[in-house]
């Protein structure tokens, strides 16, 4: 008999607001791929991307300020939120080469910005799971 797959859990890891972090964040980004199938060059892609979302990000934060990071796993597809306190409302540069870099290598982008907050979200499907048309899968 055949088990359903368990619903995977949503991880969230905070890390100090400060670029020497970011390769925690990257390395966790790895694994959680992995866990979900995604090809070597995927999560190659997914490491550059979460490492633009955060170089967008860190300029605006508070000193002494948190790095978030929340990722939301579905089968096939990862959606990862990177977010940082900030005194007052702080735009990312949409011009910058980071987010051209994040546009490119995600599937979907937005930057969520309040008086207290810069958050970046992005999402990406396994190539895999595009070519197999799993469902829940975009492309």
């Amino acid at each position: 008999m055949d088990r359903p797959a368990p619903v995977k859990a949503d991880v969230s890891l905070r890390v100090p607001a400060d670029g020497a972090y970011v390769s925690v964040l990257r390395t966790m980004t790895a694994g959680l791929a992995a866990r979900l199938d995604f090809t070597v060059d995927d999560i190659e892609d997914l490491r550059i991307a979460v490492g633009e979302a955060c170089a967008l990000v860190l300029p605006q934060a508070i000193p002494g300020g948190d790095l978030e990071a929340e990722f939301r796993q579905a089968m096939g597809s990862l959606t990862i939120s990177v977010s940082v306190p900030t005194m007052g409302r702080a735009e990312p540069d949409y011009e910058s080469f980071a987010w051209q870099v994040l546009s490119t290598l995600a599937a979907e982008t937005a930057a969520n910005a309040d008086d207290e907050h810069l958050q970046i979200t992005f999402s990406t499907d396994s190539s895999l799971a595009l070519s197999d048309g799993l469902p829940g899968a975009g492309g």
